[in-house]
């Protein structure tokens, strides 16, 4: 069973500050909206994009597409779990972000609104991961525009964005011109599965290519990395980790509960969670872990394997 007190305690121990209001946010606690988004923006810069460590693995201070892909997870979260009424002004502030970090997107975009992975700087503080480090800014990437655009389509607050629009539909005629999966390895499968999945209730022609593409998932429901570890997988929840979702329909459904069971026994005894690839640095690694631990208390919740207290007053 989840020790939620045990998770609580571990991510006041080791956790950043952000984690530890998505928790308080996740349990409804009064505020916490606000908080997350305050926190948030410390990792903004002036140019309205997001460095800084947002994403523990590149710890260039510049702001970078990864920063934006981990500022768009942490939006849409918001969105997902805000009280409408209660935080109405977290949601505005949570908006001019989004509203800020796509004005960035178009600033930094290539020909048709596509993303590089990373830009240049990336390689430039320590503890940048090579994966980072070795980035081409001149080249558009599929893995992380898709990835970045699932999100902010599902934060609900940039949808109508010229950006948003001109880089959805790059990434829908690269995703429509491969017979095969799209290169890149299991990230970029990934990231077009969740980009289809956010779009499909909207747009037709994006449902008939995640059921294309839905078909290239293995029968485990597992991805593998280009260049992981031996025991580095993108597992099913990671490729779907919501359910009542046109993704979820295509996947095996024997997969998704294993998964379920598997995250649910992984809670370590300090109460926290951890992942299966390697920290580029010391901070990093403990990062990560919280990073970890909010992930797996909200996709157990989400999966119906999780009631959480909610202390909302």
């Amino acid at each position: 069973m989840t020790d939620i007190a045990a998770a609580d305690t571990f991510l006041a121990t080791h956790a950043r500050l952000l984690e530890r209001h998505r928790l308080a946010l996740l349990l409804g606690r009064p505020g916490a909206a606000a908080a997350v988004v305050a926190a948030a923006a410390a990792y903004r810069n002036a140019d309205g994009g997001f460095g800084w460590g947002l994403e523990p693995d590149l710890r260039a201070p510049g702001s970078q597409p990864a920063g934006a892909y981990s500022a768009f997870e942490l939006l849409a979260e918001l969105t997902a779990h805000a009280d409408p009424a209660a935080d109405a002004a977290a949601l505005a502030d949570a908006r001019a972000l989004a509203t800020g970090l796509a004005d960035w997107a178009a600033t930094v975009a290539l020909d048709g609104g596509a993303l590089p992975f990373a830009l240049a700087g990336a390689a430039e503080a320590p503890g940048t991961a090579p994966w980072w480090a070795a980035g081409d800014p001149a080249a558009p990437s599929l893995h992380i525009t898709a990835g970045i655009l699932r999100l902010a389509h599902l934060s609900g607050l940039v949808g109508d964005h010229a950006w948003v629009e001109a880089a959805t539909v790059w990434c829908l005629e690269q995703i429509a011109g491969s017979d095969g999966p799209p290169p890149g390895g299991g990230y970029t499968l990934a990231f077009v599965l969740g980009l289809l999945d956010a779009l499909a209730p909207e747009r037709p022609a994006a449902q008939a290519e995640l059921e294309r593409m839905a078909a290239f998932v293995p029968a485990d429901g597992a991805l593998r990395p280009s260049g992981a570890a031996d025991d580095e997988r993108l597992r099913p929840l990671r490729i779907s980790p919501e359910p009542d979702r046109p993704l979820r329909a295509l996947m095996p459904a024997d997969a998704i509960a294993a998964d379920l069971d598997a995250l649910a026994s992984e809670q370590r005894d300090d109460g926290g969670w951890t992942v299966d690839f390697p920290s580029s640095s010391p901070a990093a690694t403990v990062e990560w872990r919280g990073i970890a631990t909010i992930e797996a208390l909200t996709l157990l919740r989400a999966n119906g394997r999780l009631t959480l207290p909610q202390v909302r007053v």
